[in-house]
């Protein structure tokens, strides 16, 4: 083993066995676990989401207590609403999905780039504000270091990530559990100590609604509210993080999904609106280089008699969740530009699988992107959430409007449904959503929202780009295939009628093919043409991949895969067959497909001594770094691996 492998399987982990059922029990997330891995964005939100709505209110802070039960409300409207993304696409996708397939691939791709944005945003809006928060504990001298810690810690969680979600998730729940137990104490401690004033509250907001609507009308003082209310969306992000991870969920997926959801919702709306309430009860005042939460926490402890000792505590656990948030926007990027990658939006790089069976390439790029733009803001807090602001209410107002369509066209199809109590929760959902879209959009928009709808435009033209790439390389390779169609058959083919290879010590050609048909017998003609009557025995290869997509699902994994690559090996050796040439066929399937090819060369080798093998390339007209960056060059990585063994390989091109 070399040495760069013996570091690999030392940092990342030895590789696992896709095809094995236990790797999947192993992997798959618990509920409880899913909700510390999957829940800790959103819960990390209450550390700035309900101070900045309370502030917004200005000096009409009465009217709080609004807040907290619209916060803890709409908490449980999007995680209702999300419940039915769940069930609807339990193979995960989430928003992206719904969007998708609800209201076109149009649709879909705008969602799923603002998804990847927000992620890539998640982790560096995370990790600064941790960072932040930890370095106010710490002498003043140290500032100057925070950028290098942050980008240590985003190449930690890489490291982290690329052992596997369940790995990463493992080591972040001591973090989790201090923040949930510090904050529910904190919590319950300041409402009880300041019981007496609770029937003030609701009075004491009546009075100031009354007050606001007769000083500035009643339109504004609706307006002042919704405005706090939208300022105060980023407590909800993080909520479609479970139905983007559906399919690492353990069985029941579905189930496990939405007990997952209803965990989220508890304890992101007990948190978030009993901070809220907090500041009520303690009336909580703005103090320089202080976060809110800070304040009013400080000024529990003190009057209740606990040692201040205890604020840098709960201060620690309360950064420490951040970093767990941003652990978050690793497990959820990949999955979306995987499944952009399935749908060819994406290079299909992304959607491959490393052998800790992990997305490697999209949580690489989650974290160079998150470093990039820690870099360009200077690891500035508040530059970074403007650009956070907005992207994550785009997907929820897509993915709730896709729902409500969806339930008008079940009414329409199946009346006997359940669907009218679905679609009341959806629209709600999309009208919030909606509402929260619009407001801080416009608020935030001269502020840097600008920026954000920028990056998200760029990133879906970029997708828009591949996706036509794809396709003109699509069109093309089918038309090479219907060039052959005559000469293969649709029906099933009986194996016991095509002619085996009866003397393997003959001259051997063994090909590399696939789906493709047109592309591999194009390769194989070529090769009769060139060495006319000179191999008597043909072999076909081809592997599978298991990618992000097939190995999240089980049935598609162990039943309609396998047939596939049978079905293509058979079909060649029915053209074979049917020249009265004798031909046998191998296949397999892992994580890496180049990997498998390889190991089949060599088995074929050890049973035809006298083989060469062959490929085919698709030749660009007009080859460039962007055919190069689409196309990982299968052939050539093959044909270096073959030689170096000492295995005569040859490529025929193909031009496109």
């Amino acid at each position: 083993m070399s040495l760069w492998r013996s570091i690999k399987n030392i940092v990342i982990g030895k590789p696992l066995d896709a095809a094995n059922p236990k790797v999947k029990e192993h992997i798959a997330l618990i509920a409880i676990i899913a909700w510390i891995g999957l829940g800790a964005d959103g819960l990390s939100s209450s550390a700035y989401g309900p101070a900045e709505a309370y502030l917004a209110l200005g000096k009409h802070t009465d009217i709080a207590v609004y807040l907290a039960f619209a916060t803890a409300f709409t908490v449980f409207l999007i995680s209702f609403a999300y419940n039915q993304v769940i069930e609807l696409f339990p193979s995960g996708g989430g928003g992206y999905k719904v969007a998708t397939q609800l209201l076109g691939p149009k649709a879909g791709v705008v969602s799923g780039s603002a998804l990847i944005i927000d992620y890539i945003l998640t982790i560096a809006v995370s990790v600064a504000s941790g960072v932040d928060a930890v370095f106010s504990l710490m002498p003043a001298t140290w500032i100057h270091y925070k950028l290098e810690v942050e980008i240590a810690l985003i190449v930690a969680l890489i490291i982290l990530n690329m052992r596997g979600m369940k790995e990463s998730i493992r080591i972040l729940i001591p973090l989790f559990l201090g923040f949930l137990i510090t904050h529910l104490v904190i919590i319950v401690l300041g409402i009880v100590f300041h019981a007496d004033h609770l029937h003030e509250i609701l009075p004491a907001a009546s009075a100031e609604a009354s007050k606001m609507s007769a000083s500035v009308g009643l339109f504004a003082a609706v307006a002042i509210f919704l405005k706090a209310y939208s300022l105060g969306g980023g407590t909800y992000t993080g909520l479609e993080a479970v139905s983007n991870n559906v399919n690492m969920l353990s069985e029941p997926r579905v189930r496990t999904g939405k007990l997952t959801m209803l965990y989220m919702a508890i304890s992101l709306s007990f948190t978030a609106g009993g901070i809220i309430l907090l500041y009520l009860l303690w009336h909580a005042e703005p103090v320089f280089g202080q976060t809110l939460n800070a304040v009013v926490f400080d000024s529990i402890l003190k009057e209740t008699g606990f040692s201040v000792h205890w604020l840098p505590v709960i201060l620690f656990f309360e950064a420490a969740l951040l970093f767990v948030g941003a652990n978050t926007g690793f497990l959820g990027c990949p999955s979306v530009m995987a499944n952009m990658a399935v749908d060819k939006w994406l290079p299909r790089q992304f959607r491959e699988l490393s052998g800790r069976l992990v997305t490697q390439n999209g949580v690489l790029i989650s974290g160079i992107a998150s470093i990039i733009i820690l870099l360009w803001a200077k690891g500035n807090v508040s530059v970074l959430v403007v650009l956070y602001s907005i992207n994550v209410f785009l997907t929820f107002s897509l993915s709730l409007l896709g729902l409500c369509v969806h339930w008008l066209k079940v009414r329409r199809e199946d009346n006997s449904q359940p669907w009218l109590r679905k679609f009341i929760v959806a629209v709600i959902g999309f009208v919030v959503c909606a509402a929260i879209l619009i407001v801080t959009t416009v608020e935030k928009f001269a502020d840097g929202g600008w920026l954000t709808i920028l990056i998200t435009a760029i990133t879906v033209g970029f997708c828009l780009m591949v996706r036509e790439h794809y396709r003109k390389v699509g069109v093309q390779l089918q038309e090479a295939d219907s060039l052959f169609a005559g000469q293969l058959t649709k029906e099933k083919i009986d194996e016991s009628k095509l002619l085996p290879i009866s003397n393997p010590d003959e001259k051997t050609a063994v090909f590399f093919v696939t789906k493709h048909y047109g592309a591999g017998l194009h390769t194989m003609l070529w090769v009769q043409r060139m060495f006319p009557s000179v191999f008597k025995n043909f072999v076909f290869i081809t592997s599978g991949e298991v990618d992000a997509e097939v190995f999240a699902s089980e049935e598609l994994f162990n039943s309609e895969y396998k047939k596939d690559l049978c079905d293509i090996i058979n079909n060649y050796r029915y053209f074979c067959t049917s020249h009265g040439l004798e031909s046998e066929g191998i296949y397999s399937y892992g994580v890496s497909g180049i990997a498998e090819l390889i190991k089949l060369a060599k088995e074929t080798q050890e049973k035809y001594s006298d083989c060469v093998f062959f490929g085919g390339k698709l030749v660009f007209v007009d080859e460039n770094w962007w055919t190069r960056a689409l196309h990982n060059n299968t052939a050539a990585l093959i044909q270096r691996e073959l030689h170096l063994r000492g295995m005569q390989m040859i490529i025929m091109p193909m031009k496109i």
